[in-house]
């Protein structure tokens, strides 16, 4: 079985993932995940037929010299994402929330594009697939990253957050999504709550709109916050000068004054 440091050097030599033997690009490591209806250990000759470097299985699945052997290939994923994260100076911000994620990642992305070397995370691939993928698509030509995170059950945020090990952090809402899973709201809270637990516990920093109730009553009691809002209270204020179905303009009435 190989060890995480050993599947590190394999990733080093041949730095694209793939998942999926319908979009195999040539040289690339195929992690052979399994799902309900699924399992890729099946498919890791093929990849290797299609132009894979490397297969990683966790199942005997041939005796080709490129099988490489693991424990679990989905946790082998997991673990190589944070591996490598560890190993690449790059600040990350988590972002989650009930709605709007996926609309906030590619605003926050976008302002950050025009100072930084930056990657975000494609589309919605904010689970425990997807983030470990986006983390490993990571190089040290990156500045900073942001990295959505999606849950339908408490613990998701929690798990996804060692993964990440994000130094920012932002909610962007309590809302009723998922209820079933999370056991409530108050179940949604605390699952999405997992992200400032996570922060808490390392120092991190977190964006907070205190015009948000909820969120602002989560955060009692830590102070490396920075505020952003409408209100006149916050570092960052702002207010929508014009709205339209192609357009939101925005206008800062208060920047930040550090001390």
């Amino acid at each position: 079985m190989l060890s995480t440091a050993q599947l590190y050097e394999y990733f080093q030599q041949y730095p694209v993932i793939s998942t999926d033997t319908r979009h195999l690009p040539k040289d690339c490591i195929f992690f052979a995940l399994k799902g309900p209806s699924f399992n890729g250990n099946t498919f890791a000759l093929q990849a290797l037929e299609k132009g894979a470097a490397y297969a990683v299985v966790d199942e005997d699945a041939g005796d080709d010299p490129r099988l490489l052997r693991v424990e679990d290939v989905l946790k082998s994923l997991q673990d190589l994402a944070t591996f490598h994260r560890h190993r690449i100076d790059v600040n990350i911000l988590a972002i989650t929330g009930s709605n709007g994620k996926t609309t906030t990642k590619e605003l926050t992305a976008a302002v950050l594009k025009q100072d930084f070397e930056m990657h975000a995370t494609q589309g919605n691939l904010n689970n425990h697939i997807g983030v470990p993928l986006t983390l490993l698509q990571l190089n040290d030509d990156h500045d900073f990253a942001v990295i959505e995170m999606g849950a339908n059950h408490q613990q998701e945020i929690a798990a996804l957050s060692a993964i990440a090990q994000p130094d920012f952090g932002l909610i962007t809402n309590i809302g009723k999504a998922h209820l079933e899973g999370f056991g409530g709201p108050e179940g949604v809270k605390k699952g999405k709550g997992e992200l400032y637990d996570f922060l808490r516990s390392k120092g991190g920093m977190i964006f907070l709109n205190p015009d948000n109730p909820i969120l602002r009553e989560m955060l009692q009691g830590y102070d490396s916050i920075i505020t952003y809002g409408t209100s006149n209270t916050v570092q960052y204020q702002g207010r929508i000068v014009e709205q339209s179905n192609e357009l939101l303009e925005v206008e800062m009435l208060r920047p930040f004054i550090s001390g």
